[in-house]
Formats: C-alpha cells, structure tokens, sequence
C-alpha cells in the first residue's frame, strides 16, 4: 500500500506536475479580454470613409429565450419583432455565456427607462459598444466592404489565435483584404479570485492596441462623381426604352501606376445594415435574386461578353501578326458570307458601310472588318487572337488587392472539348467561334476592370500595370509604414507603331462620325475610346464604353458597363464623360447622344 501511494504521488507531482499546476493557476487566476478599436479607412487624400463611434446597445442573456413576457415588454419597448429578438438571442456565434447584442444605437429614453426598471428585465442590459461609422454614408460601399462578427471558418483559419467569440472581423472589401492590419490586438487582464471567484488584485493588465489605419487609392470626390454617372447612366437606359437596366459597374484607374481611383457598382447596399447583426430579412434582401445581387461587386466580379471594346485587342493582334495593317481595305455591304452563304452574319450597320479601312473600322465599328479579321485568324492557326489576349490579361485575375475577383473566360479549343463534355456534336472549334470572338461576342467573357486595364495598358506603351485599392497603411504616430509600389502585371511587348496605330483609331470613336462622337461633344481634352453593345441571349444589349485621357499624354483610363443598357455611345459613354471630366478638372455635365452600333 505504501508503494502504491508513493507511486500515486510520483505519478501526481512528478510526471503529470505541470498540468495540476497550471490547472491550479487557472482556477485561481481569471483573464478577461478586451476588444481593440478597428483602423480606420481612408480615401487617398485623408478623408474617412469609415471610422469607430461609441453606441449604446441593449444585449441580452440567453434565458430571455424562456421568458415569453419578457420578449412581449422587450419587442415594446424597442419597436422590434418578437421573431427578431429570438433570432438576435439565439446566436450560436458568440461564446456560451456571452450576452447577445439585441439592438444598437438606442434611443436615450429607452437607456433611461431600462435603467430605472431593470428588475423587470431579467437578464437584460444596457452597454456601451464601439461601432464602425461610415461618415460618407454608403460611398465605396464595395470598395470598403462590410464587418460581421467571427465566424467558426474565421476561427479555424486564425489557427484560433488573435480572436475570439463574438469578435468583429472584415467580411467583404477592404475590411475583409486588409483583416489583419485593421483589426488591432485584444488588451489582456489576468485578475486573481478567491475560492467563491471574486476578484482579489489585478495581476498583469495590458491596453488593447487599436488596429492600423488603411489608406485606399480611392478619392472620394471623384468616387461621388463615378456613382452618380453610373446612377444617371441607368436613367438614360431606361429612357431610351431599356427597363430592365438594373445593374452595372464604372472604375478609374491611374494609367502609370494601377491605382484604382473610383469603383462603382450597382445595385449598391449600406455597410450600415450589418452593424449589430443583419437580419435574416435583411440578408434575404442582399442576396435575392430580384434584388439583382447588390453586394456583388460587378466592377471585378461581373463577367460580360466585351462585344466592340474587344476590337482594339483584336485589331493590336491583327497588326502584330500581320493579319491586316492600318491602311487594309475591307468591303461593307451590311452582311458577311465569309464562311459561306449558309453562315451569313450581318454588321450592326444593314446597310454597310461600304469600302472601310481597318482604322475606319474602329471609328465606325464595323463589325464585317473584324469578322474578316476573324477569319484570317482561325485560318492562320495557332490560336494567335487567344494568345494575344491573355497578354493583355484576359482569361485571368488582375491580382487587384480585393477579395472575390473574376478570372473572365478566352475560349480555345481545349476549353470548348471540355466544356462540352457530354456533347460530342458540340465539341469541335468552328471558324464561326473565332469570328465572334474578334467582335467581343461568343464564349468571350470579360471584367469591366480587365476591360480598363488593356486599355490602359496600350495607352502605357502596352504595360499593363497591376491594379490596386490599397495605398498606404498608416503606424500609430500617423505616418505610413506600408506603401504599395506599381507594378506591371503583363507586358505584353506591342510594337510601338502598332500601338499608336490603335491609339489614333480609338481618338477616332470620340471625333466628328465615330461611335462615341455624341458623348464627346464639346469635351475640351481629346479622348481616345471605344463604345460597345453586347448580345446577350435572351436580354437586352448590354452597353459599354472605355476610354483614357488625354489622348496625346495619358493619364487615366475609364470604364462603364451597363447591364442591359442599350447602345455604348449613348448610355455608358456619356457616364464615362462625367468620370473624365472629374478626373481632368472640367466642368462636370449630362450629355445625351445616339448611338445605333455595337
């Protein structure tokens, strides 16, 4: 007996000492933590666009859950629905014990008279809870993203460490890319208890450390400008006889270094919504269907045939394989029987455009050029056209620094076998597929911001620089401790004169008889462009214009796509005038222009 009891206590003390003691400790010693301020976001000159505020929150214990009465007084009091209380209560995200946040931002007259009858709410109270605030309202609501308390996949991928339940994290935009800079490090109190568990001393007390301030490329004033172009761009669809305008994307990058100086996309959302929870209404809202998706950030997410701004890619391909050349001469009669009178395709303009060359081709988007193009190409072999376009990015993400982005699609032959896996009578690639990719139709899909940036990469003497939101990241004192340096995500190594070919023919939409004539009218800084109008089976067109300024020494390039908008050159073109004109320093104004192309 005496053996097994020294045994026992070797066992005890010897090999299992330093989990009884630290088992011990842990019932002595309690440690609460408390939450950092989140970094703010700014816009590039210094403005927020969201920051913290205090708010007064009611929270609740689970029991209320068994209390009937209590949730009747509690939905009185707050003007708020039984149904959404027991959906607050009830949350399983927060630790077992925690309270749960059931409104914020209270009225003071409610704090006052929760205060004064707090016996007859059991299990309620009233706390002081930091907020994000967004002092320009919904502005960049894209850009920025929104926040949401942790989730079990934000715990498990922290390795559970740096966050707790009940934690607010990044959950779209910038709050979600840049997580780890905004959120800050959680202060950390270790306080001795007695036997029955009240505290005695505080041992250890560490501050919590406020996350850092992120500064975007964003300006805010020319953000404002963006949304409002693309808002009125919607209202001129639909009075042009297109209704079923209800979404689309406009962007502004800096040629030279990538930045990305205005994002639009809509349907839009309020960041505000999340704040204390979104409810299950309100999530229902965001994601249906008849909303058309608006937290979806369709300037990077949207996929869209290219239809007319594909042709510069494709014209740049047909003069550096020498397929054409600026001075080729192509015959228009409003129809193309190319590949056969059984295979007719037709130009936008039915009753042609007669003898064009391959630079009037542009001006005029004459679709019976760039089939011929086309053509050329499938008999040329080789994949050329698709080739060329993924150099200037296309098929692939643009490694912009925000989270969600789209890789678009530029179909091959490989890709349509497997695509029609189960097909076999589809399998093959036709000559027809390489015609309709030439005019930015087909299986071809797109980003408005892979758009923006090839065109931005022939206006930068074809480097096509690597977008980006992020400009700065701000150390305690203030001062940037990160800085984001351009860089060139292709070069896609264009022959200079071929380059300045194009650039010449895109100067060309926007003068007197091009397709974006109408939205440039008056526009005191040449403008080199182009306008679009996608098919899109079973809707309307979709409209699209791109274009950088000035034209002679650029500086940005601008987009704007408008699902089922109509014509380019009189929806989306006008918009981008608006961008431009904010961007150059000119007087902002609505034209209206026709545009029957595509």
């Amino acid at each position: 007996m005496l053996l097994l009891l020294l045994a026992r206590l070797w066992t005890m003390q010897v090999l299992y000492g330093s989990t009884y003691s630290s088992q011990s400790e842990q019932n002595r010693v309690r440690e609460v933590t408390t939450v950092a301020p989140r970094g703010r976001i700014l816009d590039r000159n210094g403005k927020e666009l969201v920051t913290n505020r205090a708010t007064m929150a009611v929270v609740a214990d689970r029991s209320v859950l068994e209390d009937p009465a209590l949730l009747t007084r509690l939905s009185s009091l707050l003007s708020m629905p039984v149904a959404d209380i027991k959906e607050k209560v009830s949350s399983v995200r927060e630790a077992a014990l925690a309270p749960r946040t059931v409104m914020i931002d209270v009225p003071k007259e409610t704090v006052a008279y929760l205060s004064e009858h707090s016996s007859e709410y059991p299990g309620v109270e009233v706390q002081v809870q930091a907020v994000r605030e967004y002092p320009m309202g919904a502005l960049a609501a894209h850009v920025v993203g929104y926040t949401g308390e942790v989730s079990e996949s934000d715990l498990t991928d922290s390795g559970g460490t740096g966050y707790a339940y009940g934690d607010i994290v990044g959950k779209a935009g910038a709050e979600a890319q840049f997580e780890q800079v905004l959120q800050g490090d959680r202060g950390r109190r270790l306080i001795e208890v007695d036997a029955s568990g009240q505290p005695h001393r505080v041992i250890l007390d560490t501050e919590p450390v406020a996350g850092r301030d992120v500064v975007l490329t964003i300006d805010s004033e020319v953000q404002a400008i963006t949304e409002q172009a693309l808002a009125q761009a919607m209202k001129d669809a639909h009075t042009q006889g297109f209704p079923s305008a209800k979404g689309g994307a406009a962007a502004a990058i800096d040629i030279k270094t990538g930045e990305v100086l205005a994002m639009a996309s809509l349907p839009t959302y309020d960041p505000k919504v999340f704040l204390g929870g979104i409810s299950k209404k309100n999530w229902q809202r965001l994601t249906d269907k008849k909303s058309e998706y608006p937290l979806t950030n369709r300037a990077i997410m949207g996929q869209y045939p290219a239809a007319s701004t594909f042709k510069a890619i494709t014209g740049l391909a047909g003069l550096e394989y020498g397929i054409t050349t600026p001075g080729s001469t192509y015959l228009c009669q409003g129809k193309w029987i190319g590949m056969g009178a059984q295979w007719k395709k037709y130009c936008w303009n039915h009753g042609g455009h007669g003898y064009e060359t391959f630079m009037e081709g542009i001006k005029d988007s004459c679709d019976v050029v760039f089939y011929e193009i086309g053509y050329r190409f499938y008999k040329d072999k080789g994949e050329k056209l698709q080739k060329f376009s993924r150099r200037f990015g296309f098929g692939t993400k643009s490694g912009i620094d925000l989270p969600g982005e789209a890789e678009g699609r530029v179909p091959d032959a490989k890709w349509k076998a497997a695509y029609n896996e189960n097909y076999p009578e589809y399998r093959q690639w036709l000559p027809g597929d390489t015609v309709n990719m030439a005019i930015g139709q087909g299986d071809l899909l797109v980003t408005p911001l892979q758009i923006a940036d090839a065109y931005a990469g022939i206006a930068n003497g074809g480097k096509v620089m690597e977008p980006h939101v992020l400009r700065q990241v701000l150390g305690q004192d203030g001062k940037p401790v990160l800085e984001t340096t351009p860089t060139v995500a292709f070069d896609t190594k264009t022959k200079k004169a071929n380059l300045a070919s194009m650039k010449t023919a895109l100067v060309s939409v926007t003068q007197p008889g091009g397709t974006g004539a109408g939205s440039f009218r008056g526009f005191p800084i040449r403008v080199a462009g182009k306008t679009g109008t996608a098919q899109v089976a079973g809707k309307d067109d979709y409209a699209w214009f791109v274009g950088f300024a000035p034209a002679n020494k650029p500086r940005y390039c601008v987009v704007v796509a408008v699902e089922q908008g109509g014509h380019g050159g009189s929806v989306a073109g006008p918009a981008a005038r608006q961008i431009l004109a904010a961007l150059l320093g000119q007087r902002i104004e609505h034209v209206t222009a026709q545009d029957a192309s595509r």
